[in-house]
């Protein structure tokens, strides 16, 4: 059990530590407020922000769609939030009939529009099926912004926006790109709706 005890406590002070650089890097930070404005102006003209990712990036693709309809900080009027994760007959009948690599390109083509706002979340950087969307988000004028780690990948040249971790680690990545999520939902919600505390 005392070993158990250690590893608990080193994966909770490297957690801390990626947290810490991540705060310390200017341009994350800088990413983090011009994806917020991006995607604030974005609402502001009508359009949506749609988000994609595969496994626990799929989840987080949903929690943040969520926080963007319902609610973060406080009660406001919904924001046009949609993960592509969840339409179960649209996935099975995409990835029946053209694959798997679809499932997410054809949501874009289909749903998408010019001056929308394309999250697509990929710890890797690779998964193909967001690197096909971010391809068809790109044909479409769609803005796009990506989640990954710190590794260079092919996403790096496809997203108008990106955030990179400082991390090889995916649980560690992954813990990143919602605190990021966060914050970015957090400052839109300020920016259309003021601060409900009267800040500024």
């Amino acid at each position: 059990m005392a070993h158990a005890d250690v590893i608990v406590r080193t994966e909770f002070e490297e957690a801390v530590s990626v947290m810490r650089d991540t705060a310390n890097d200017a341009s994350f930070v800088s990413n983090v407020v011009a994806i917020a404005r991006t995607m604030t102006a974005s609402l502001k003209d009508g359009n949506k922000i749609m988000f994609a990712g595969n496994g626990g990036s799929a989840g987080d693709a949903q929690h943040i769609a969520a926080e963007f309809v319902s609610r973060l900080n406080f009660d406001r009027a919904p924001l046009a939030g949609l993960a592509l994760t969840t339409d179960t007959s649209a996935l099975t009948a995409i990835g029946n009939d053209y694959g798997y690599v679809h499932v997410f390109e054809r949501q874009i083509r289909g749903l998408g529009k010019a001056g929308d706002v394309f999250v697509a979340i990929s710890t890797s950087g690779k998964s193909p099926n967001i690197l096909l969307a971010l391809e068809a988000a790109r044909a479409a004028g769609i803005t796009t912004v990506g989640l990954t780690g710190a590794a260079k990948s092919s996403m790096d040249d496809l997203c108008d926006h990106i955030l990179k971790v400082p991390s090889a680690k995916t649980p560690l990545i992954q813990q990143v790109h919602i605190t990021a999520a966060h914050s970015i939902c957090g400052l839109v919600e300020r920016a259309i709706f003021g601060d409900p505390n009267g800040g500024t």
